[in-house]
C-alpha cells in the first residue's frame, strides 16, 4: 500500500484539532467524534492539553483510506510551541494548512506559510468554520491569493471549465494541454501540486463534517507518494518519555528497513534499537521491523537528538523559529542548582529550544523560552515530573548581532612550541539566513584536514558579538587562508586561532545590534483605532489598517518583542474584553534603541577572557600578546584582500588619486566589487565617500564637480507626525480631523518661510476602493493614498522615482521607513526634529517682524522723494559756491 505522512498546521483556534477528529471519523478510524472542549479529542492525550484546550505536543494517528496508509501528525498551533511544530515539518510529505473562515489569514498563518516554503512542502488548504455567519468564500479566496500565493486554487469547483482555466494559469505545461484538449490530465495536476505550483483550497466546517470527506478524497486523489531508496535511512524529529520514564526517539524511515536490534550511529556514537513502536493516539503496537515512509518510535537510543540522521540521511539542526526571551530559574529554598540542572537538561532533550545553561559568573540557571504560555507549561511539567515548584523571573530579550560590511579577520596562536594562523572572510548575509560557513582556500596553502578542522570549530561554537556579547547571525564566514607548522601544530592551536580570527574580524567590522520582532494582528472596536495607533507608535511599531468588520477594525503590523510582548493585557483593559491581539515571530531587525541597550548591558569585548580579540605571537623564544587592531601588522600570511590596494587606502589622499582612467566598468559593478574586495578590510577606520568618487569619475572637467542645487522636497508621514507631537496627539481621540488640519496649517506657515515643496501623505485606509488622491491645501500638497497603500509605500516610491531629480527629505519617526529612506538617498527628519525646525522657523520670522516694527529716529532726508532730494543738493551747492557768495 501507499504510505503518506501528513502534517496538520494552523493558527491557534482555527479548528485544527476538530479537523483532525473529523478526518479520523470520516476514515472510520474512530466511531465517535471527540471535542476539545469535552477533553476527549483522540490526539490531545496529555493532561496539560486537556486542561488548557490547546495542542502542546505533536501526536500521530495512523489510518487507512482506500489504498493509502496515512500517518497524520497533529502539531501545536500556539506560537509558544512553534519549535515543536517546525521539527515535525522535516519528516512530512504533505501539509494541511487550516485557516479559520471567520478570522481569515492571521499573523501566525503567515509564519507557517513561510516555513512551508522554506522546507518545500506541498500544501493542501482547508478553510474551516464556513458555517459561521459572515463568512465570504469569494473574499477569502481573494485573500488567499493576495496574502499567501496567487496559485491558491479553489478545488471545490473541480471538473468545471473555470477550474481548468485556473489551473492553466499556474503552469505552462497545463496551459498547453488545456488549450489543446480543453481539460488537464490528473497526472499533471499531481505533479504541479507536488512541485508547489498549485495549492488546492477546500472550504467547509470540520465541526459539522461539511466538506471533510471531499477534502480527504482530494488529498488521496491528488497527492504523490515519495519514492524511497532501498538503502537504509532515518531522521529523528522528536524525543519524549512514556509514563514509565523510558526515553523515546521519534523518527521517520526514509529508506530501507529498520529492525529490532539494529545498530544506529550518527558517526559519533552507536547504539542498538531495543523496541519499535507505532503510535496512534495514546496507544501503540510493537513491531519487529518497519519500512520506508513510516513514522515510528524506538527505545534504546540514549544519545539521539532531534535533527540526527542515520544511514543515508544527513543530520541537520538548523531552525527558523528560535526563542526570543531568556529567563532565570528561581529555585525554592533547599533545592540546589547542581541537583536541578540535570533534571532540566532532561526536559531540554525533549524541547531543545530551551537551551538550559548554567551561568558560572551569575551563579544561576538560564532557560530560553518563546513566551508566557510556554513558561506555565514548563512549570507544570517540572512540578509533575520532579515535584519541584520552580518560578521564573520577568525575562530578558535575546539580542543578536551582525555586520554591515565585509572584512577579513585574522587569528594567530603561537605560544612556545605551538603554531596556527587562520584568515576568515566575514560578510553580511541576508536577514534570517543565520550563519553560513564556506571555503575558498587551496590545499596548496593549507592541508585539507586542517581546513576541515577550522570548519568544525566554526560550526560547534556560539560566537559572541562585540557590542553586547550576543550571538552573531546573518553572516557568511569563509575560510580563505591559514598556516600550520610541520612539527608544532595540533588541533587545539587551530581552535584558538579560528575563534580569535572571528573576534578580530568583528572588532574591525561595523556591527549592528538586532532585536526580535513580532508580527501582530490586532482586532479592536473601530472607535479605538486612534488609541491603538498611538500605542503602536509608542512601541516603535509599524502598522496598517487591514480591514473593517462591522464596528470592528483589524490592524496588522510588526513591533519589537520588548515593547509589545505584554500589550495583550492593555488591549483587554481598554477594549473591555472586546479586543484580541495575536502575535507571531517575524524575525530579527535592527534594534530601535541600540545605544541604550548597549550601555545597559555594559559588555566589554576586550575584557572577555573566554573570547579574546587579540592574538598570540612568539619571538626570541618568548610569546607575547598583540591587540586586535595591531594583529595585521604582525601576521605571517599576506592578506586575502589585495595588500597593495589596502596599503594605498591608508594614505589620506587615496581617494583623490582616482581619476577617469582608473575606473572603467559600470558604477554598480566596480564599486560593489571594490567594497567587497578592496575597501572591506578597513572596518571602522574606513573613511571614503563613494558618491564623491563616482561624481568625480563622471565629471568632464573640474567645474563639473561643483554641486548643482536641486529643488527641495519635504515628504511628511502625516499620521506618524500627528501621533508623535504631543499637542496633536491630544486632539486625536476627540477629533482626528482637527489634528490633521492643525498639522497642515503649521506646515503651510513653514513652507511660506522655507519656500520648499511640501507633500503630506495620509493613509486613506477607511475608503474601500479609494484611488490615490492629490489635493492642494493652500501652498502645500496633500496625498491620500489609494486602497491598501500605506504612506510608507508612497514615500518609498516617490524617493526611488525622484532621487536623481530632487533633494528629498523624509519626516517620520518610523524606524523601518527611516532605513528605507536612507536606501533611496533621502535625508531624514524625525518627528521631534521636524517640530523643532518648524518652531524655530516661525520664531525667527516673528522676531524679524518685531525688529522691523521698532520706532527709529527719522530725518528730513528720509521723508523726501528723490527729486526733492536732488533739488536740495543743488541749493546746497549754489550756497557753497564762492562767486555767488560775492554777489550776495
Amino acid at each position: 500500500m501507499r504510505k503518506l505522512v501528513i502534517g496538520i498546521l494552523a493558527h491557534v483556534d482555527a479548528g485544527k484539532t476538530t479537523l483532525s477528529e473529523s478526518l479520523l471519523y470520516s476514515s472510520g478510524k474512530i466511531q465517535k467524534l471527540g471535542r476539545v472542549d469535552n477533553k476527549n479529542a483522540y490526539l490531545d492525550t496529555h493532561d496539560l492539553e486537556k486542561e488548557r484546550g490547546i495542542t502542546i505536543f505533536s501526536k500521530q494517528a495512523v489510518f487507512e483510506v482506500e489504498d493509502t496508509i496515512i500517518t497524520l501528525l497533529d502539531t501545536p498551533g500556539h506560537m509558544d510551541f512553534s519549535s515543536e511544530m517546525e521539527r515535525t515539518l522535516q519528516v512530512i510529505d504533505i501539509a494541511i494548512l487550516v485557516i479559520s473562515g471567520a478570522d481569515g489569514i492571521q499573523s501566525h498563518t503567515v509564519t507557517l506559510w513561510r516555513l512551508l516554503t522554506k522546507y518545500r512542502i506541498p500544501v493542501f488548504i482547508f478553510v474551516n468554520k464556513m458555517d459561521q455567519i459572515g463568512t465570504d468564500r469569494v473574499a477569502l479566496m481573494k485573500q488567499l491569493k493576495e496574502e499567501l500565493d496567487d496559485r491558491c486554487t479553489d478545488f471545490c469547483i473541480e471538473g468545471t471549465e473555470l477550474f481548468f482555466e485556473q489551473l492553466a494559469l499556474c503552469d505552462e505545461t497545463m496551459l498547453e494541454q488545456f488549450l489543446e484538449h480543453g481539460s488537464i490530465d490528473i497526472s499533471l495536476i499531481k505533479r504541479a501540486i507536488n512541485k508547489r505550483r498549485i495549492y488546492p483550497c477546500y472550504f467547509g466546517s470540520a465541526l459539522k463534517l461539511d466538506g471533510v470527506e471531499e477534502f480527504l478524497r482530494g488529498i488521496i486523489k491528488y497527492s504523490l507518494v515519495p519514492n524511497y531508496p532501498e538503502e537504509f535511512g532515518a531522521k529523528v524529529f522528536k524525543i519524549s518519555r512514556d509514563e514509565q520514564g523510558n526515553r523515546l526517539t521519534h523518527l521517520k524511515i526514509t529508506g530501507g528497513i529498520l529492525r529490532v536490534r539494529n545498530s544506529l550511529t550518527n558517526g559519533v556514537w552507536e547504539e542498538k534499537v531495543n523496541q519499535i513502536r507505532i503510535y496512534s493516539g495514546q496507544k501503540y503496537e510493537t513491531v519487529t521491523e518497519i519500512g520506508a515512509g513510516s513514522i515510528c518510535v524506538v527505545t534504546g537510543l540514549s544519545n539521539a537528538k532531534p535533527g540526527d540522521g542515520f544511514g543515508i540521511e544527513k543530520s541537520s539542526y538548523s531552525r527558523v523559529i528560535e526563542p526570543v526571551l531568556s529567563y532565570r530559574a528561581l529555585l525554592p529554598a533547599g533545592v540546589e542548582p547542581q541537583v536541578m540542572l540535570p533534571k532540566l537538561k532532561q526536559i531540554e532533550e525533549e524541547e531543545p529550544e530551551l537551551q538550559v545553561t548554567w551561568d558560572e559568573n551569575l551563579q544561576e540557571i538560564q532557560v530560553q523560552i518563546m513566551g508566557e504560555v510556554q513558561i506555565e507549561i514548563l512549570q507544570s511539567m517540572i512540578e509533575r515530573r520532579f515535584g519541584v515548584n520552580v518560578h521564573f523571573d520577568e525575562g530578558q530579550i535575546l539580542y543578536k548581532e551582525t555586520i554591515v560590511n565585509p572584512v577579513e579577520g585574522v587569528g594567530h596562536f603561537e605560544p612556545l612550541r605551538h603554531y596556527a594562523e587562520v584568515h576568515l572572510l566575514l560578510e553580511p548575509g541576508e536577514p534570517g539566513s543565520g550563519l553560513v560557513f564556506t571555503a575558498d582556500c587551496s590545499e596548496d596553502v593549507l592541508a585539507i584536514h586542517w581546513q576541515r578542522l577550522i570548519l568544525s570549530y566554526l560550526e560547534q561554537k556560539i560566537h559572541k558579538g562585540v557590542l553586547t556579547g550576543s550571538p552573531i547571525t546573518d553572516m557568511k564566514i569563509t575560510r580563505v587562508s591559514g598556516r600550520a607548522h610541520i612539527m608544532h601544530t595540533d588541533s587545539g592551536d587551530f581552535r584558538e586561532a579560528t575563534y580569535r580570527a572571528v573576534r578580530q574580524g568583528l572588532k574591525e567590522a561595523e556591527s549592528v545590534l538586532l532585536e526580535p520582532y513580532y508580527a501582530f494582528r490586532l482586532e479592536i472596536p473601530e472607535r479605538l483605532i486612534g488609541r491603538a495607533m498611538t500605542d503602536i507608535d509608542r512601541m516603535q511599531g509599524t502598522y496598517k489598517i487591514a480591514e473593517h468588520k462591522g464596528e470592528m477594525a483589524v490592524i496588522v503590523g510588526s513591533a519589537p518583542v520588548v515593547t509589545i510582548r505584554n500589550y495583550h493585557r492593555e488591549v483587554l483593559a481598554y477594549t473591555r474584553g472586546l479586543g484580541r491581539l495575536s502575535l507571531s515571530f517575524e524575525g530579527y531587525k535592527p534594534c530601535h534603541n541600540a545605544e541604550e541597550v548597549i550601555k545597559e548591558i555594559g559588555y566589554d569585548s576586550e575584557r572577555d577572557p573566554e573570547n579574546p580579540t587579540g592574538s598570540i605571537f612568539c619571538a626570541h623564544g618568548s610569546s607575547y600578546s598583540v591587540d586586535w587592531d595591531e594583529v595585521k601588522k604582525h601576521m605571517h600570511l599576506d592578506s586575502y584582500l589585495n595588500p597593495q590596494i589596502q596599503q594605498n587606502l591608508d594614505m589620506p589622499s587615496s581617494v583623490d588619486t582616482l581619476d577617469n582612467n582608473t575606473l572603467t566598468q559600470d558604477d554598480s559593478e566596480d564599486f560593489s566589487f571594490l567594497e567587497r574586495a578592496v575597501f572591506a578590510n578597513k572596518g571602522k577606520r574606513m573613511n571614503w565617500n563613494r558618491k564623491e568618487v563616482i561624481r568625480r569619475r563622471k565629471a568632464k572637467s573640474i567645474d563639473d564637480i561643483h554641486y548643482q542645487p536641486k529643488e527641495e522636497y519635504l515628504l511628511v508621514d502625516g499620521y506618524n507626525i500627528i501621533h508623535a507631537w504631543p499637542e496633536l496627539k491630544e486632539l486625536v481621540d476627540s477629533n482626528l480631523d482637527a489634528a490633521r488640519t492643525r498639522l497642515l496649517d503649521l506646515l503651510c506657515s513653514y513652507q511660506g518661510i522655507r519656500k520648499n515643496n511640501i507633500i503630506v501623505v495620509f493613509d486613506a485606509y477607511r475608503v474601500e476602493g479609494h484611488l490615490e488622491e492629490i489635493i492642494d491645501y493652500h501652498n502645500i500638497h496633500v496625498v491620500f493614498t489609494k486602497e491598501k497603500q500605506t504612506a510608507d509605500q508612497f514615500i518609498e516610491k516617490f524617493g526611488y522615482d525622484h532621487q536623481s531629480e530632487y533633494e528629498i527629505t523624509v519626516a517620520t519617526s518610523d524606524g523601518l521607513q527611516q532605513l528605507i529612506s536612507i536606501g533611496t538617498g533621502s535625508a531624514l527628519l524625525s518627528a521631534r526634529e521636524l517640530k523643532q525646525e518648524v518652531e524655530n522657523a516661525l520664531k525667527t520670522t516673528i522676531q524679524d517682524f518685531q525688529n522691523r516694527q521698532r520706532p527709529v529716529r527719522m530725518s528730513l532726508k528720509d521723508t523726501l522723494s528723490q527729486e526733492n532730494l536732488n533739488k536740495v543738493e543743488e541749493l546746497k551747492s549754489e550756497k557753497m559756491s564762492p562767486g555767488k557768495e560775492g554777489r550776495k
